[in-house]
């Protein structure tokens, strides 16, 4: 936070009534002084192209309102900081889901379900690196609602249908960060000259000897990994 959004910071309302410490159940903006003319859909929305186009990192209170034209002052009519904002980033993105109505065959509605979430990743880069809690706004439990729907005459234990829901959005976001392709080039060719010198000078005898098989698509290779994952998790 730069020392202009923490002056704006110590001048936010800090205190809210019992029970409306989560985003979604406070009214869109601030009751108090003139009609806000920005909405909470308007800040998030801007907040998510700030963060598309230049990563997580440049998502900030002065960033996000320069890209609404308005004052820092002005989002904290809607949030209390940035913490709130990445909320609102995640749970909007998540409306990007289709959640169609389940098919009968859970095992494939959830590999779709994580093929979409592998597509939401891959236009929201920044989401990888959001490392909050799991977000409880309104799409993201539509989500897990629709996840909960397909498994429902499923035998696996309540606690273990849980388990594999978020196992399936780890394995997502993991492999979606592995597949961004933001490492440096030259890095990249560097550490695998260090891994051939040791091969070559005998110190990885197991790594040497390894004759792995095509690997196939990317994607296809995804939803192998995901359709094992969940078997195993599910289905013993």
């Amino acid at each position: 936070m730069t020392p202009s959004e923490a002056a704006i910071d110590a001048t936010a309302p800090q205190s809210r009534p019992a029970g409306d410490d989560v985003i979604w159940m406070r009214p869109d903006h601030s009751p108090v002084g003139r009609p806000a003319r920005l909405t909470r859909e308007a800040l998030t929305s801007a907040a998510v192209r700030v963060g598309d186009a230049h990563g997580l990192t440049a998502v900030t209170m002065r960033a996000v309102a320069a890209e609404l034209g308005t004052g820092g002052g002005a989002l904290y009519r809607h949030v209390t900081g940035r913490d709130e904002l990445l909320d609102l980033m995640v749970d909007h993105v998540a409306a990007e889901y289709r959640l169609d109505p389940p098919s009968g065959d859970w095992l494939t509605d959830l590999i779709d379900i994580a093929v979409q979430g592998l597509a939401i990743h891959r236009r929201h880069h920044w989401l990888g690196d959001v490392t909050a809690t799991p977000v409880v706004g309104p799409h993201g439990l539509a989500l897990t609602e629709h996840v909960l729907t397909v498994l429902d005459q499923h035998p696996s234990p309540d606690g273990r249908k849980l388990v594999a829901y978020a196992t399936l959005n780890a394995l997502t976001t993991a492999y979606a960060r592995s597949r961004h392709g933001d490492q440096d080039p030259a890095r990249a060719r560097g550490q695998a000259a260090y891994v051939a010198r040791l091969v070559s000078e005998g110190h990885l005898p197991h790594l040497a000897a390894l004759r792995p098989e095509a690997a196939g698509e990317p994607d296809d290779v995804f939803r192998d990994m995901v359709r094992r994952v969940l078997r195993g998790l599910l289905e013993d």
